[in-house]
Order: structure tokens, then C-alpha cells, then sequence
């Protein structure tokens, strides 16, 4: 029989009010607290290993037990994504005037290939993972997939909330554009540079990068005045910047209206990205998954994301009031603050005599 501390099981059980006010309509208290305990595990070990979060589960019973426990609910229990997003929006600070980041992340197990669409709120330097689609299939998303997220983001938390949607080089299409503007949603959205566009004055067709080949590296240009994309009235802005191999390159914007404010906005698409890193190598190891079951990597995505939205507050809330982390040479945080909460939360939950400065 394994053993557990009984100060783990206290600080497990001090999780479970916080998930019962969320998930006690809809799911009963076994199930709660084994969502709680598999929390615990992703915070101590890092990992999505089914093996090793069954060893790091704080209960009276075996490793094989805890596995199987945890093998049970990614196979057959029908979580509730819906819920988890509510869970997620209510623990965001910023609940209006929000910036939407859509972006994509696959890897391979072997042959099989896990394509995740997920749609974010960007908040201080990370994103917010909200909203997410499994798409069975390699490649880059069509313009129903990221409506359909979409249209998912607004039945639960309403349009008026939004303050614009910024998404790279791959969400682009007539459709997709349409939609957006049909739905009147702001969007500073990429586009490249060799794309025909039209001015409706008098149908001319040039191609984007000739209205901002003029600007240098650092320099930023906008237009009010309407363009024709794909069919499509647009604004356009653009600068020039230096992609990561230090080339300069040109950034061109396709927007819904506020060109003047396209470029500050659209570095916030970013934020995403440092999401992804942090359930990946950064944080949790999502990729250490050896599931190929849709449904249940689905589950294990939901799981993984609660968890980085957890450990982000915790280190945000140390690096304002407890102690900053450390700025290097180069001006960058020495750590994310995932990884900073990570290292809080682990700590409690590992040593026993550890009094921590607040409660997490």
C-alpha cells in the first residue's frame, strides 16, 4: 500500500471547494476530487506521463491503482470544455476590452499527428489557453474550424467582451474575412506581403508589399482609406521589422477598422506562442503524451491548461508581491512566470514544513 502525507491530503482537500463552486452542478465529488489530485500531480511533476502523475498522486492507495484511475477518466468520462473555459474566464483579472489570439500548435507521436486550434486571451506577456479544437488532420485550419471556435467563444462569454481578434499569416481567406466583418469583430490580422490588393477608387491591383516597401526597419504606416482584400473591404498597416534570423522583413495587417492602432495591438499575437511554450517544454510537457485517442487528449489538454492558468496567477501574484523575478543582462525575466509558479506551487505541495508567504 502506499503511504501519503497527511498534510498533502489537507492541501489537496483545499482545492476542492474552488473546483466544486465550478464543476459541482455537473459532475459529483469522486470525480472533483480526482481532477483536484491529478492537478496536484501536474504541478510536482511537470509531465503528462500517466505513470509518473499516478506516482506523484497524494492517496493511501498504489501507483497501479492511481493509474487506473486516471486511465478510466481520460477513456470514458465526457468532461464538460465548456466548463473548464468558464472556470478559466472567471479566474482571468481583465474580463472586457479583451485581445483574442488564435494560433495553432502540432506535433507527432510517431506517425500520428495531434493538431490543436486554440483561441486565447492574451494577458501580460502569456495567453489566457480558453478555447481549443482537435483537428483530426495535418496542416493549417480552414475558415469554418476557426468559426466555429468562434462562434463557441461567444455563446459563452458574449461578443461585447471582445475588443479584437489578432491571428497570423495562416488565418486568412475571403470566408474567414467575410465572417469577421459580417459579425463586425475587430481583427489586425497578417497577411503576405505578395497578396494582390485593389483599390475600389479605380480597381488598380497591386501587390500589398508596394504600398510599404518605402518604410525602414523600425517604421510603421497605416491607411484610412479602404482596400479590397479577397473581395473583402479592409484597412491596411504595416511595418518593417527584423524576422528571428535578423532579416528585415515586411509585416502587413489586414484590419477591420483602427488601422492606426493595428501594429501595438498585433504584437500581443505573441503571447500565444509563450502559452504553447509553457505546455510544452517550458512547463508541462504535453508532448510526453503517448495517447492517440482524440476525446481523451482533448481531456488531457483541458487538464494541462487549467493547471498553466493556475501556476501563471501564483507566479504573478510572487513577482509583484513576494519577490520579483530576477531581470538578466539582456533585459528578459530570468523565468516565465508560469514556470515561477510552478516552482511555488511544486514546493508547497513537496515539503511538508515549507511555509509559504501566501496562499496559492
Amino acid at each position: 500500500m502506499k503511504t501519503t502525507n497527511f498534510k498533502d491530503s489537507v492541501k489537496v482537500n483545499q482545492i476542492l471547494p474552488i473546483m466544486q463552486e465550478h464543476f459541482g452542478q455537473s459532475m459529483n465529488l469522486a470525480r472533483i476530487k480526482l481532477m483536484a489530485l491529478l492537478l496536484h500531480a501536474l504541478c510536482v511533476v511537470q509531465t503528462v506521463s500517466l505513470h509518473k502523475l499516478a506516482d506523484a498522486m497524494p492517496t493511501t492507495v498504489d501507483k497501479d491503482s492511481n493509474l487506473r484511475r486516471l486511465q478510466r477518466f481520460f477513456a470514458k468520462y465526457v468532461l464538460d470544455l465548456d466548463i473548464i473555459a468558464r472556470m478559466i474566464f472567471s479566474l482571468l483579472p481583465v474580463k472586457t476590452g479583451l485581445v483574442l489570439s488564435m494560433d495553432r500548435t502540432n506535433w507527432k507521436f510517431g506517425e500520428f499527428n495531434i493538431n490543436i486550434l486554440m483561441l486565447g486571451i492574451t494577458y501580460k506577456g502569456t495567453a489566457f489557453p480558453l478555447i481549443f479544437s482537435l483537428l483530426s488532420k495535418r496542416g493549417n485550419s480552414n475558415w469554418e474550424e476557426r468559426k466555429k471556435i468562434m462562434e463557441r467563444f461567444i455563446r459563452l462569454f458574449g461578443a461585447e467582451c471582445i475588443d479584437c481578434l489578432v491571428a497570423d499569416r495562416e488565418f486568412i481567406g475571403k470566408e474567414w474575412t467575410g465572417w469577421l466583418n459580417s459579425r463586425r469583430i475587430r481583427y489586425y490580422i497578417r497577411i503576405r506581403q505578395n497578396f494582390w490588393i485593389v483599390k475600389p477608387s479605380t480597381g488598380e491591383r497591386i501587390r500589398a508589399w508596394w504600398l510599404f516597401n518605402d518604410l525602414k526597419v523600425g517604421r510603421e504606416k497605416f491607411f484610412h482609406k479602404l482596400f479590397l482584400h479577397k473581395g473583402e473591404y479592409v484597412y491596411l498597416a504595416g511595418s518593417r521589422i527584423k524576422n528571428s534570423d535578423g532579416v528585415p522583413e515586411l509585416q502587413i495587417l489586414i484590419c477591420f477598422n483602427r488601422p492606426e492602432e493595428a501594429i501595438l495591438t498585433y504584437k500581443k499575437r505573441w503571447e500565444i506562442e509563450t502559452a504553447f511554450r509553457a505546455m510544452k517544454s517550458s512547463g508541462f510537457n504535453i508532448e510526453d503524451t503517448h495517447m492517440r485517442d482524440m476525446d481523451r487528449i482533448a481531456r488531457l489538454v483541458a487538464m494541462v491548461c487549467m493547471a498553466l492558468v493556475w501556476a501563471y496567477l501564483v507566479g504573478e501574484h510572487k513577482d509583484i508581491n513576494i519577490k520579483p523575478i530576477r531581470i538578466l543582462k539582456h533585459g528578459r525575466k530570468e523565468k516565465s512566470l508560469v514556470k515561477y509558479g510552478l516552482e511555488e506551487i511544486s514546493t508547497i505541495l513537496l515539503r511538508p514544513t515549507y511555509t509559504p508567504k501566501f496562499d496559492v
